[in-house]
């Protein structure tokens, strides 16, 4: 009963969707994980993250993964093979194609920056 209260309380249900199926698996601090089966012909929307790299790891079957990279001046199309994978950065639109039969697993994180302070004044003393 209390796994099932953790697991409620993670909010790992399996979720349809047009494409096939997904599940979190694990989402802490700035890491989520999540497991995607997908049948032959399935794929996501075209979309981006904000903040969020997202990497793909091909547990089984054929994915391929196309990023516009540049605001459309390029398109990268990757095929992932069992035990592949490949990251797109944040702010690159991209689609996952299953060619096959497929389980991957998508692993997103944050990266903190140096830079991400922006500062209004020096500071000091009294």
């Amino acid at each position: 009963m209390l796994l099932l209260i953790l697991l409620l309380s993670m909010n790992l249900h399996k979720q349809g969707k047009v494409w096939g199926t997904t599940q979190p698996l694990f989402n802490k601090n700035n890491v989520e994980i999540h497991r995607i089966e997908t049948n032959k012909g399935g794929y996501c929307s075209k979309h981006k993250h904000q903040y969020k790299y997202n990497c793909f790891y091909v547990e089984k079957g054929k994915l391929k993964i196309t990023a516009w990279k540049n605001d459309y001046d390029l398109v990268d199309v990757t095929i992932l093979s069992t035990g592949e994978a490949t990251t797109v950065p944040p702010g690159e639109y991209h689609v996952f194609e299953a060619l096959e039969d497929s389980v991957c697993y998508e692993i997103y994180w944050a990266e903190i920056s140096d830079s991400d302070i922006i500062r209004e004044d020096h500071g000091g003393t009294c």
